[in-house]
């Protein structure tokens, strides 16, 4: 061993700078007394939480950010600690991380790749300090005068070749990498690949820099954190990747002649399914959201569909079952069958499940309209008002008893607006929001084979799907089937396909302009939509702002 190093791969809420910084001065004493590390790393931006957004506009929260580090710097006697905070300098503000050590600020680095995409607005606050040198700093070894170069860039940085290049060209032989980098589909793949990658680019006579790569965990609104932090050894060699979704010590020994790493407390991530990812991402950014906006129980309604009920089972292994609760609401158009399965799969999960039967408000309302629609033949008003019937209840209930409203809309049905506004649509949090109809009853049939008894009914899977707001109605009435729209939709959502592209991919062509022309003036809705946890690479909110007015048709 040259240098023990250990990683912190915790969560650390936006805004919550002073409980952060007193977290963070606990967490370096624990790095040296119970670790034995030499060197300590925090996540970007671990002081202030990413991402802090406009909280990032008030030169207040700047001060605390700046009086909250020198505070952790006092605290790093007999070990060295890289912690990322937000810096300023008169009205610029760099995403930076400082080198702490002997109780001061000994050196800092300023972020040089700023994304400006998919989730990300970081060129909105942040600067590139065009004359910033490489950040590379000396960290004594286990052997008599032996220091080890060490070197920082942030997330980003990365993905480009000249700032982990010009580290090396300043000496270092191990390279840092605090990350606040989201989860989505395959993206870890994709990620070690880079490592790999990247470590080879730096090889000299079969020696490269080796890569500590530490990620933050936790749900921030719409995001979602894996952590699944990584080393890579200066041959390119990538270690298995820490276990995702988890907060953990990271502990690893550095051995600077083989430019080599040794896990030493590094829980290691199993068979990466993706089904299982997904369901870990969603259930942890379903539990933060409750927590860190100070709820402690969870509402919604179930209908006995596949939606309510696959938002159940992430409520149940989000908060636990004594703290969730069903409202069954039945109208004139509820089958016995949905009334049966919603209470069966709550008896099964240990819910309480309320009934509260909406024929007698929905009645009141057509009573108050009577006379301005007596001469207008039933429609979709009449439907939407049996949902904007159930989301008013359930937002009564949740006033009353208190509790964070979930809603229960796939990202297929908010794609073509087949939700109510002011409806089903009401609620604080959609837990499904950016998985497809497909992707529902494909993650549904997984999790029920993860327990020894199914945790969503078998028979919610296999019933054609309804909102049984009229007569025998079903959502094939007025949609194609699922498995046809998904694919038109992912094509144009998601891999952004033009209308010919899709139509040259052998899709009706009266089919496609149809759902084309659903996701377009469905946008109104989809912005007044609650935040759900990002999945895959393009989810509807901070990933696509498309405008509401739009003349556009390609």
């Amino acid at each position: 061993m040259t240098l023990r190093i250990a990683l912190a791969q915790f969560d650390f809420p936006v805004g919550a700078v002073h409980q952060n910084a007193e977290r963070i001065a606990a967490m370096i004493a624990t790095a040296r007394d119970q670790h034995g590390a030499d060197l300590v790393l925090f996540p970007e931006l671990a002081l202030s939480g990413y991402p802090p957004e406009d909280l990032l506009m008030r030169p207040g929260f700047l001060a605390d950010c700046e009086a909250a580090l020198q505070q952790v710097a006092a605290c790093t006697e007999g070990i060295v600690a890289v912690l990322g905070w937000p810096q300023a300098a008169g009205s610029i503000v760099y995403n930076a991380a400082s080198v702490l050590r002997d109780g001061r600020v000994a050196g800092t680095y300023r972020k040089q790749q700023l994304p400006n995409y998919a989730v990300f607005d970081e060129r909105r606050y942040f600067d590139v300090d065009p004359t910033a040198e490489a950040c590379v700093f000396e960290v004594e070894g286990s052997l008599p005068g032996e220091r080890v170069p060490v070197g920082v860039v942030i997330c980003e940085d990365l993905w480009f070749a000249e700032p982990l290049a010009q580290a090396g060209a300043a000496g270092a032989e191990l390279v840092l990498v605090p990350n606040a980098s989201p989860f989505e589909h395959d993206k870890h793949v994709q990620r070690d690949r880079l490592l790999a990658m990247r470590a080879a680019e730096t090889l000299v006579h079969g020696r490269g820099i080796a890569l500590a790569y530490l990620n933050v965990v936790g749900g921030q609104d719409a995001v979602v954190f894996d952590g699944a932090s990584v080393l890579v050894d200066g041959d390119g060699r990538v270690h298995p990747q820490a276990e995702a979704f988890q907060e953990h010590w990271l502990v690893a020994d550095y051995d600077a002649a083989s430019r080599s790493f040794t896990q030493v407390n590094w829980p290691c991530e199993g068979d990466e399914d993706q089904d299982s990812l997904s369901w870990r991402a969603i259930v942890l950014g379903t539990r933060d959201y409750c927590r860190k906006n100070g709820f402690q129980k969870m509402w919604l309604g179930l209908s006995g569909g596949i939606d309510s009920a696959m938002v159940l089972a992430v409520a149940v292994d989000a908060i636990g079952a004594e703290n969730v609760t069903a409202v069954r609401m039945p109208s004139r158009y509820t089958a016995d069958l949905s009334n049966d399965l919603a209470a069966e799969q709550c008896d099964a999960l240990g819910v309480r499940l309320l009934t509260l039967p909406i024929e007698k408000p929905f009645e009141g309302y057509l009573a108050a309209l009577s006379e301005l629609f007596a001469d207008q033949p039933a429609d979709t008003t009449e439907e939407n008002l049996q949902a904007r019937t159930r989301g008013a209840l359930l937002m009564a209930l949740t006033n009353k008893f208190h509790g964070l409203l979930l809603t229960t809309g796939n990202k297929s049905e908010y794609a073509v607006g087949y939700a109510t506004i002011y409806g089903d649509m009401c609620g604080g949090f959609a837990p499904i929001k950016d998985l497809y109809k497909t992707e529902v009853f494909a993650l549904a049939r997984w999790r029920n084979a993860q327990s020894q008894a199914p945790v969503i009914p078998p028979a919610v899977i296999d019933r054609p799907p309804s909102a049984e707001l009229r007569e025998n109605q079903k959502d094939q009435d007025s949609l194609p089937p699922y498995e046809e729209l998904d694919s038109i939709l992912k094509r144009y959502i998601d891999r952004q396909h033009s209308r010919e592209e899709i139509v040259d991919a052998g899709f009706d062509p009266g089919t496609v302009d149809k759902i084309l022309r659903l996701v377009r003036i469905s946008e109104w809705k989809r912005q007044q939509s609650a935040p759900g946890p990002k999945v895959s690479h393009l989810a509807f909110g901070r990933e696509r702002r498309y405008p509401i007015s739009n003349g556009y048709r390609g």
